[in-house]
């Protein structure tokens, strides 16, 4: 089901698919549709889940998982009416390789007392001013998602746990950009994005997320502790550095470097019920609570509990 049915057709007859539809209903309805998944920028995936789950169907929805915080308890709260429904989001991929490794250090103190995590996500993405207008850069399709700080948050909770509050600033220096019109549409998403951190366990963390940063490109999450730091640097690239000590790089551990298996995830949990673990609705709600408590800081200017989200 697409949009149009030419883009509908294309994909149906790429993978042989028999049956193109334009109106969800009518996936929605179909007896013989098991699972769904909702591939549609942010502003749907609400109204899909919901319609999906209470159809029947097992749901797997793109990431990020909705507009706002308050659309993500209604599809939390639909799944919890349907317990015999396999609900999931599509997770953060970029840590798949080094998760279960960071994990496995940190439950073994290998650090010490972490207190502090650093995370860059730099680039020159949003400088060329000839570049397409895209679904990101406008919040009537995005919602409060801004860049990729929700798929960091997400990082961030599965090694290090929940956020209790944070404050943050931002800029938008690229103020618009043509549609595929050739009109000027204004942006209101911003390309400059700060944000401090206070996780539920104490550590700080720190968010610097640019796409206007033209020297390197660069993605890292540095984790510093009493004893060592952890520094990732992308897919397995990952160093564990003792005070005093040179960094040494550490291999993931064997059988956990998997990479990406959403697709086949979400069938086995359909078919043999496992527990979702990446990522259920419950975490994707917590980092639509962080991303709306960034909003409300930026609005605001001031710090924002998640408690109050």
């Amino acid at each position: 089901c697409n949009r149009s049915e030419e883009s509908g057709r294309r994909v149906a007859d790429e993978f042989g698919i028999a049956r193109v539809e334009t109106n969800p209903q009518a996936i929605f309805d179909a007896d013989d549709i098991d699972a769904v998944c909702i591939g549609t920028w942010p502003y749907r995936h609400r109204e899909y889940a919901v319609h999906a789950l209470e159809a029947g169907k097992h749901v797997l929805c793109e990431a990020r998982m909705a507009m706002n915080a308050g659309e993500a308890r209604e599809m939390l709260a639909t799944a919890r009416l349907h317990p015999e429904l396999v609900a999931q989001i599509v997770p953060a991929p970029m840590d798949l390789l080094v998760w279960r490794t960071v994990r496995r250090l940190l439950d073994q103190g290998a650090l010490g007392e972490v207190r502090e995590a650093h995370v860059d996500v730099l680039n020159a993405s949003s400088i060329d001013l000839d570049g397409p207008l895209h679904w990101r850069h406008q919040v009537r399709y995005s919602g409060m998602n801004i860049m990729m700080f929700g798929i960091f948050t997400e990082i961030i909770s599965r090694w290090l746990g929940p956020t209790d509050r944070v404050m943050a600033d931002a800029a938008t220096f690229i103020g618009q950009r043509r549609d595929q019109d050739g009109q000027d549409v204004a942006i209101d998403v911003p390309d400059s994005l700060g944000v401090l951190a206070q996780l539920e366990n104490g550590i700080r963390a720190t968010y610097r997320i640019s796409t206007v940063a033209h020297d390197a490109p660069s993605m890292s999450i540095s984790l510093y502790g009493s004893e060592a730091t952890l520094h990732w640097r992308g897919a397995d690239n990952l160093t564990l550095a003792r005070i005093g000590e040179q960094p040494v790089a550490v291999v993931p551990d064997e059988g956990t470097a998997i990479g990406w298996n959403v697709e086949a995830d979400f069938v086995a949990s359909i078919r043999d019920g496992q527990p979702v673990e990446l990522t259920n609705f419950e975490d994707g709600l917590h980092y639509m609570r962080l991303t709306e408590a960034v909003h409300r800081s930026l609005d605001e200017g001031r710090t924002v509990s998640l408690e109050d989200v």
